[in-house]
């Protein structure tokens, strides 16, 4: 083939874009005119049905007759193009224009001309395809390659960028919108920035979708590049965003990838961008990528950014911060305009929400504010809802409300210690125990006592806060999961003082004795009292009786319950299983939580909840226990009914979990215990969320000048406070004071530890002490087994945790770098002093200190060298 003459031709005729043109040709200038005759087959089957046949008119006008003969088997002369449709003599037409199916077996009834083409660019690519390329098709490590026979997906290792339609012919899943969809999207149809705000399971993401091939139909024709990124707030929405949604609709036409944390992808972020039409991604990984190359204007390469959960994109927010960067450059380019330069191309934004709340407005006024904002940093031209009628789908509501214990002597036995520690300690509480500001100040309490190195006070604290956690399970889950969870705390702390040779243990102060033997000498009783069902508190009963209720008054009932945290997610849990009495009916629960390692309770992988989710969605388990990471934003199977447990927090939340009960005659119910303030505080949330509604029916009702205005003047104060932030960052960053300003003790016991002289820094992160003398010479601290990673059975990287040998108090992790051991400190578990005065620094980036880079040849080198030392001696 000529492909230089052909690559025109099909550019004359619009099977080819100007970019794929330019490509094409550079193939064949580099390459030659094979390679660049596979690059123009690749490409052209990107466009819709009808390009063979333009094709065919191609190779006649430039007089291929071999070429055409052997893709079609006829000669011109006998093969008729008519309105665009290949037509052999004696195949009818029907009144579309398509042949009429032909009967099995006849000669006519070969592959469709596209069909035939398209295994021909497979039979070549197959041809020119290598072994490794096969192997590293698949982006998604422990991913089967997805695409099916036929598709010129990654199964052949064909580069998706440079294929990224299959000729299929019309699209498998044809992607239908409602009539309120439609109406939303209208906006960003005609290329504008919108904000979709529509209720929880009123298919957002569909209209998303929908806009996505609109954006990319319209680019391609105009022959322009479109790029399209959808970013989320969780990682596991982008593996349900990709295989329920865009992948799904769009994988005939376009290539769609998925990047997260949780991937193992073996080629970088730019690679990923730059190969792909549709990139699915957490917010975090743009803005990293962004933030590693310092170029604002990687957004030019852009075309549409699809965020989800928008009501995040507020200030702060790693959502706001790959906004400003939009903002200041949108900004730029007026300035540009006026000197009449060329703008720098800014993509299109479309935001998703079902509730952007009213950021705990009181008033409307504020509300209004709160909704402006968000448009504002959005760079919205509106913000659109849609009136779901028939299709709206509102789960019926009540409140569940349990009565006060009338006894309580597990409580009372707590309060007693709880007390009996006050009086040691000489404390004096503000507020009620087994409350939340009680938390609050016992933690006030514990680090003012760190500052000021009394231990007793320090002490008391931790143990009191311990309690006071015990307290809330016992009112809302098993008294015997809370007395667990006093159990194996009293455990873990007897480990701490018990040298890891088990030979001897270190010495406890007075107030630790104390502390140890009140709890031993209630332990029998707490024991005995967390066997008695009828002090149970009646908020478990209250549980009880609705998950029966549902089960028994639904032929196929699955629901959902949402409790605050993740160990009272873990014990619902138990607790379900273990009854007789749901099994009786059905009932199969599992637990979800989130896989933040910020807790003390091991956390879940994302496979670990994939998998939960997925026997979920099968039926396998039909009533899931979670946290708040199962309220927003995952796509859960249709549910009949959603249980807050014992949990109220902002409107926002109240709507997301409301909105999981999606299927019909669903129920909505908060099971909460009185005097808690629980009802109370969801009664404001319905408030607010009236508020919200109205608030958002005023902006769109504002006047169009007067809401750009408006919105204009949010996003230059927000650009402002932007620049004033990275001013002070910058400033920090001068203020960069030496390492030996700065001392680290044991916040148990208040030995020295090392000084900020020591520390290295390992890539930019773990903050590591490799000194000879604070691990071999000195010996002041001690290696145990980090209990949590045996547990799960994991090998990483971190060989245990290192702890002060005379208190026990953690420091910090060991961990194993390039096959050496260091270890690593965490400042929360030590009292900082700097500049003469003691601190409690939970984050390392909180110290304006410089430390240097750790130097692993020089570290290795003096190894060896101490080594060759030893061995001459």
């Amino acid at each position: 083939m000529k492909t230089t003459e052909v690559c025109h031709a099909c550019f004359a005729e619009e099977i080819l874009s100007r970019e794929d043109l330019e490509i094409v040709l550079a193939e064949c200038q580099n390459k030659g005119n094979i390679s660049g005759a596979r690059e123009l087959l690749k490409r052209i089957v990107r466009f819709p049905p009808g390009w063979f046949s333009t094709f065919l008119n191609v190779l006649k006008k430039t007089e291929h007759l071999d070429l055409f003969k052997e893709l079609t088997g006829d000669t011109p002369d006998d093969f008729l193009i008519v309105g665009g449709v290949s037509e052999q003599p004696g195949v009818p037409i029907d009144v579309n224009g398509a042949p009429e199916e032909q009967p099995v077996g006849t000669a006519e009834n070969s592959l469709l001309p596209e069909q035939e083409a398209l295994d021909s660019v497979t039979s070549t690519n197959l041809e020119a395809t290598s072994e490794t390329d096969l192997e590293s098709a698949d982006l998604y490590n422990g991913k089967e390659a997805e695409a099916g026979n036929g598709e010129l997906g990654n199964s052949l290792g064909v580069p998706m960028s440079d294929c990224t339609t299959v000729a299929e012919g019309p699209e498998k899943d044809d992607i239908v919108l409602r009539d309120y969809q439609m109406a939303v999207a209208k906006p960003a149809l005609e290329g504008k920035n919108i904000i979709i705000c529509l209720p929880t399971g009123s298919g957002k993401t569909r209209v998303a979708v929908y806009i996505t091939k609109e954006h990319l139909d319209n680019r391609r024709r105009e022959g322009r590049q479109g790029k399209v990124v959808i970013l989320v707030n969780k990682v596991p929405l982008v593996e349900q965003h990709y295989s329920t949604e865009f992948w799904k609709f769009l994988k005939h036409k376009y290539k769609v990838e998925r990047v997260s944390g949780d991937s193992q992808l073996k080629i970088s972020f730019t690679e990923i961008v730059q190969k792909n039409d549709i990139i699915i991604c957490t917010a975090q990984i743009l803005e990293n990528y962004l933030e590693r190359e310092s170029k604002q204007q990687d957004l030019v390469y852009l075309s549409l950014i699809v965020i989800d959960e928008c009501h995040h994109t507020q200030k702060g927010g790693v959502y706001n911060n790959i906004m400003i960067r939009y903002l200041k450059q949108k900004h730029k380019n007026v300035k540009l305009k006026k000197d009449q330069k060329e703008t720098v191309a800014i993509p299109q934004i479309l935001g998703l929400t079902a509730s952007p709340g009213v950021g705990g407005a009181k008033k409307m006024e504020k509300a209004e504010e709160h909704i402006l904002r968000i448009c504002a940093n959005l760079d919205a031209y509106k913000i659109m809802t849609g009136d779901l009628g028939e299709n709206k789908k509102e789960p019926h509501k009540n409140i569940a409300t349990a009565e006060a214990r009338k006894e309580d002597p597990f409580g009372d036995v707590i309060k007693g210690i709880m007390n009996a520690i006050h009086t040691h300690a000489e404390l004096n509480p503000t507020c009620d125990v087994g409350t939340q500001n009680y938390e609050q100040w016992v933690v006030q309490k514990e680090q003012n006592a760190a500052k000021e190195e009394n231990q007793k006070v320090r002490v008391c604290a931790e143990h009191l806060r311990q309690y006071n956690e015990a307290l809330y399970q016992n009112n809302t889950i098993r008294m015997c999961d809370a007395f667990s969870f006093l159990e194996k705390y009293f455990d873990e702390e007897l480990k701490k003082k018990v040298a890891p040779e088990g030979e001897e243990t270190i010495i406890k102060t007075d107030t630790e004795k104390f502390l140890f033997t009140l709890f031993k000498d209630n332990k029998v009783k707490l024991q005995e009292l967390a066997k008695n069902p009828q002090y149970e508190n009646n908020s478990l009963f209250k549980l009880r009786t609705k998950i029966l209720q549902e089960f028994t008054s639904r032929e196929k009932a699955r629901g959902i319950i949402f409790t605050k945290t993740r160990r009272s997610a873990i014990a619902l849990a138990q607790w379900v299983q273990e009854n007789p009495k749901f099994q009786e009916v059905g009932v199969k629960a599992c637990h979800v939580i989130g896989g933040g390692d910020q807790s003390v309770v091991k956390p879940m992988t994302a496979a670990e909840q994939r998998d939960v989710l997925n026997k979920f969605r099968i039926a396998e388990v039909n009533l899931l226990i979670a946290t708040t990471v199962a309220e927003e934003g995952l796509d859960i199977a249709e549910c009949n009914f959603v249980i807050r447990y014992c949990l109220v927090t902002n409107e926002i939340a109240m709507i997301q979990a409301r909105g999981r009960g999606r299927a019909e005659d669903s129920s909505y119910t908060l099971v909460a215990g009185e005097g808690s303030g629980v009802a109370e505080r969801e009664s404001v949330n319905e408030y607010r969320e009236k508020m919200m509604s109205k608030a958002i029916e005023k902006v769109k009702k504002l006047n169009q000048e007067e809401y750009e205005n408006r919105i204009k003047e949010y996003q230059i104060q927000a650009i402002m406070e932007e620049r004033v932030r990275t001013t002070k960052k910058k400033q920090k960053g001068l203020k960069k004071e030496s390492p030996s300003k700065v001392k680290f003790s044991c916040r148990g016991c208040n030995k020295p530890v090392c000084s900020g002289e020591d520390i290295e820094i390992i890539e930019n992160m773990h903050r590591v002490n490799v000194k000879p003398q604070f691990r071999y010479v000195l010996e002041i601290f001690i290696q145990r087994e980090n209990t949590t990673l045996a547990e799960r059975l994991l090998d990483y990287d971190t060989n245990g945790f290192i702890a002060c040998k005379d208190c026990g108090q953690r420091w910090g992790s060991l961990m194993l770098y390039r096959s050496i051991e260091c270890p690593c400190l965490d400042v929360k578990n030590l009292l900082v002093t700097y500049d003469e005065k003691k601190k409690n620094i939970k984050k390392w980036n909180e110290l304006t200190i410089q430390f240097p880079a750790f130097d692993y040849a020089e570290y290795a080198r003096n190894m060896a060298e101490s080594s060759e030392d030893e061995e001459s001696m």
